[in-house]
């Protein structure tokens, strides 16, 4: 297949991009850095400079690829909301391109805030009017099943390996600027995780046998509790681990304060029974363990 890939030279983008060519794909990279684009032509790949800003440009490549992966997604959290809308109105330019063809587009979201506290996540459990996180790129991939597009999301858990873990690379700069890393009350809270190299199979499964209308996850580990967390980083960097109450967190966390007081538990059993996917990567302590310097 000519698969168009947004996001193709991030952390997740590039591993997608490295196992579909590796499995036979021919691989059109959206770039926006241009330092970065000799690599992902190293690979292989067809390599056009761009960025979300550009709707028509994202239209017309969705048109003339066979399928679609969309990985790009701009993480700064200062502008958290604008991000989330300009996210959907690139879904929605691709998917306009792709109505009534059944070719498939595959879009990112995450699982955190997908279902409410004591609950494990799972693939059936879906974005509600209670949902409380601004990204909306599940719902606008959904609205386009209905004109014939095959659109499926891939929900993301704390995507790691020794460079970058999801949320946990920002909680290291934090507790590197603070001088220690803290977690809220007994720290009991989890989070769910999955090794890059898992991630990107799961990505071409996707694309080779996935079905309109599903939502797959990347998860490899139901939850790892914040405390082993930063217990874990604490014993790798030489930095104390501390427990910290409720109101002392806004003040250490600042933006990141909702997320580390989240319990996000998820299961990836239905995805692994539907596509035939057996995550298998280094788990999460494993690799802050031998985190890069």
């Amino acid at each position: 297949m000519r698969v168009f890939i947004t996001g193709a030279t991030g952390f997740i983008g590039m591993a997608v991009s490295r196992e579909l060519i590796a499995h036979g794909h021919t691989i059109v990279g959206l770039v926006r850095d241009a330092a970065k684009a000799e690599g992902l032509a190293a690979l292989g790949a067809e390599v056009v400079m761009g960025s979300l800003e550009d709707p028509e440009g994202l239209a017309r490549h969705a048109a003339q690829a066979d399928g679609v992966i969309h990985c790009a997604f701009n993480h700064d959290f200062s502008q958290f909301a604008e991000n989330c809308a300009e996210d959907r109105r690139a879904i929605e330019a691709m998917g306009s391109a792709l109505k009534g063809s059944g070719k498939p587009l595959i879009v990112t979201s995450g699982v955190a805030g997908l279902v409410g506290p004591g609950r494990v996540a799972t693939e059936t459990d879906r974005v509600g009017a209670d949902y409380t996180l601004p990204r909306q790129s599940e719902p606008a991939a959904l609205e386009l099943v209905d004109h014939g597009v095959t659109a499926m999301t891939i929900r993301l858990p704390q995507v790691h390996d020794p460079v970058k873990q999801g949320l946990i690379t920002y909680l290291i700069a934090l507790a590197r600027q603070q001088g220690m890393f803290g977690y809220i009350g007994e720290g009991a809270n989890v989070w769910a995780a999955g090794h890059n190299s898992d991630a990107a199979v799961l990505y071409r499964l996707a694309l080779e046998r996935g079905k309109a209308g599903s939502s797959y996850h990347a998860v490899g580990e139901r939850g790892v509790s914040m405390r082993a967390i930063c217990d874990t980083l604490s014993a790798r960097t030489g930095l104390p681990a501390k427990s910290l109450g409720a109101d002392e967190a806004p003040a250490y966390f600042g933006w990141l304060a909702g997320f580390a007081a989240m319990d996000m538990p998820a299961s990836s059993a239905l995805t692994q029974e539907w596509l035939g996917w057996n995550p298998s990567g280094p788990g999460l302590l494993e690799d802050l363990a031998r985190l890069a310097d």
